[in-house]
């Protein structure tokens, strides 16, 4: 894993180099430059221009099509509002023409008219409320769903080029961001021209002056839009990228709260810390003012035709050539409804410009790797021999392949213990075997079955993992032994920790196996959280048993216990054991020894000569 994560206002070096890995192109590097391009950094954001926003804009495109599909109610309710508008102000316009002494049939007809179509548009309006938020909740538990599948089918290998905090950012508070664009601005793109144009339909047999000035008033709304707009795009752009680093460098300073006392820094990374999040308010505060400079051309727009229209009446009604009253009053009333559509419009297109900054993190995620069309479904699991082809990695071609051409042969049911030195390849090897890596060259085979033929969840149930920092969740230690298979029965279950001797801590605790813990194995110690991971391996019974440093930090003592353990769950499985450990190494099995990412030394003779399956 990444060892170089360091949360500040610059960009994390990890991120930047797994981005300029050449790996399958992302959405943004089929439209930008080379995978070997350096990445765009938040100072020059703004000149990228539309190099820079064409993936997450044609991302958007087809995400704005697939919702105007969900939108179609929202749009369909509001052009019946629209249409009832028009009657509801010639009701009042007749109302209002009538205590002027020019009443046409009579005020009582048009008033309870007015009432009605009032009525019957508060409900229209509540039901399109309604029908918007389902459509935007509809869409961000689609996106989510896509989101977090994509996640998975990338693996761990992702944190190499992202901070954990940056992808939670990415799944939760960017996609929350989506909302406005899916709920508001989709229908109301539609609802800018449908409905003006009603209104101008409405007002051109009257007068076509009034219907000349209501649409020369309503361009000059998206023209000041388009002006606003070029700022609303970066501020917000530069609001998530704060937002992003502070919620990191916040989750790191959790993590080390320990050493950040001990180190006697905590004055200055609280001061870091409201830097950051001074940061976010001033950025937060551009994408507002942006937001009410849009808002201020709408306003002017309005005031400008409502006036214009007021004046141009009054002075033909003091003429003697307005004609009937109420045709003044009916264009008048119109003039609100006019820009309604056009207020929504501008008031969506900030939440449009949030979901270009949120399309930009999300396009960018990179693909997950390409599975062959016919894939293995199930495989052959009494026994699994692992084969490595000529097998060649590369993370980072600046640093060249993490495996050089590796090969390999482990017969079904042997223990191999993977010796070598920091950054020799053996937890590559591990991360091939578990799916999270595909080589970028050579051929990795499971009982002569090439790895990326079979099916991720045929994989998983070949395996089993143990690693140097076993993940546990907060929950009771019952719920973590069980996560590797949830379906197990109770006596499995008292034999996997019997096996792996959970029981002999867990009877000491005041609830047993129903204790609770803290998220990590919190109130754990390392040699009892490595226990609750021998459990799970011993609980999922997997052929292929992965062991990537299991025995690192722990005390002699607790060593060789722990390795006791292992020994005994070893039996009659294929087994790779990556160690540094002295007392690892004395692990019954084999030896292959790696250096800089190739084998020096091997077991079998078939390794030097024509690799079997």
């Amino acid at each position: 894993m990444c060892r170089e994560h360091k949360v500040g206002f610059k960009e994390f070096p990890c991120q930047r180099q797994s981005r300029e890995v050449k790996k399958r192109p992302t959405m943004r590097d089929k439209t930008r430059s080379s995978p070997g391009s350096a990445p765009t950094t938040d100072a020059s954001s703004a000149r990228a221009g539309g190099r820079r926003h064409s993936p997450a804009r044609a991302w958007l495109k087809q995400q704005g099509g697939l919702a105007r599909r969900n939108a179609r109610h929202v749009i369909l309710l509001s052009l019946t509002g629209t249409i009832l508008a028009v009657g509801q102000a010639w009701c009042l316009a007749a109302v209002f023409g009538g205590t002027l002494g020019h009443a046409m049939v009579g005020g009582l007809p048009y008033a309870t008219a007015f009432l009605g179509i009032a009525a019957i548009r508060a409900f229209l309006g509540a039901m399109t409320e309604r029908y918007a938020a389902a459509a935007g909740a509809a869409a961000r538990r689609r996106l989510r769903d896509q989101v977090m599948a994509r996640l998975l089918a990338i693996g761990p290998s992702l944190l190499r080029g992202y901070h954990s905090a940056e992808l939670a950012a990415i799944a939760v508070d960017r996609i929350e961001a989506l909302d406005g664009f899916f709920s508001r601005w989709v229908p109301a793109a539609s609802l800018a021209i449908l409905s003006p144009a009603i209104i101008l339909l409405a007002v051109l047999p009257l007068d076509w002056r009034a219907a000349l000035a209501l649409l020369a008033a309503g361009l000059l709304v998206p023209f000041g839009m388009a002006l606003s707009g070029i700022g609303a795009a970066v501020a917000s752009r530069r609001q998530f990228v704060a937002m992003s680093r502070l919620q990191a460098r916040f989750l790191d300073r959790v993590r080390g709260i320990a050493t950040i006392v001990l180190s006697g820094r905590t004055e200055d990374e609280a001061i870091a810390l409201g830097r950051a999040a001074d940061e976010l308010r001033r950025r937060t505060m551009r994408v507002l003012r942006v937001a009410f400079l849009s808002s201020a051309v709408l306003d002017l727009a309005m005031a400008a035709a409502l006036v214009g229209l007021a004046l141009h009446y009054g002075q033909a009604i003091l003429s003697g050539q307005a004609g009937h009253p109420a045709r003044a009053l009916f264009v008048l009333l119109l003039v609100p409804e006019f820009f309604a559509p056009l207020r929504a419009f501008s008031l969506a297109y900030q939440d449009k410009m949030h979901a270009t900054g949120a399309a930009e993190a999300i396009a960018a995620l990179p693909e997950p790797p390409e599975r062959p069309v016919l894939q293995v479904r199930t495989i052959e699991a009494r026994g699994v021999t692992v084969t490595f082809d000529h097998v060649s990695l590369v993370w980072d071609e600046t640093r060249g392949p993490a495996l050089h051409d590796v090969s390999f042969r482990i017969p079904a049911g042997e223990t191999v213990v993977l010796a070598g030195p920091s950054g020799s390849g053996k937890s590559s090897i591990m991360e091939i075997l578990l799916g999270f890596a595909r080589p970028t060259s050579g051929r990795v085979a499971l009982n002569g079955m090439d790895i990326t033929d079979i099916v991720p969840a045929a994989l998983s149930r070949l395996t089993a993992w143990v690693g140097q920092k076993p993940m546990l969740f907060a929950g009771t230690i019952r719920d973590n032994i069980l996560f590797a298979r949830p379906e197990a029965s109770e006596q499995d279950l008292l034999d996997a920790i019997r096996h792996a001797h959970v029981d002999d801590f867990a009877r000491a605790l005041p609830d047993g196996l129903e204790t609770m813990i803290g998220e990590g194995g919190y109130g754990l110690s390392g040699g009892q959280a490595q226990r609750v991971a021998i459990a799970r391996a011993y609980l999922r019974n997997a052929p292929l048993l992965l062991l990537d440093e299991p025995t690192s930090h722990l005390d002699p003592v607790t060593e060789a216990d722990i390795l006791d353990s292992l020994k005994r769950l070893a039996a009659g499985r294929t087994v790779l054991l990556a160690s540094h450990s002295a007392a690892a190494h004395a692990f019954p099995g084999h030896r292959i020894d790696l250096r800089d990412g190739s084998v020096v030394s091997a077991p079998f003779p078939t390794m030097y000569g024509k690799v079997m399956a």
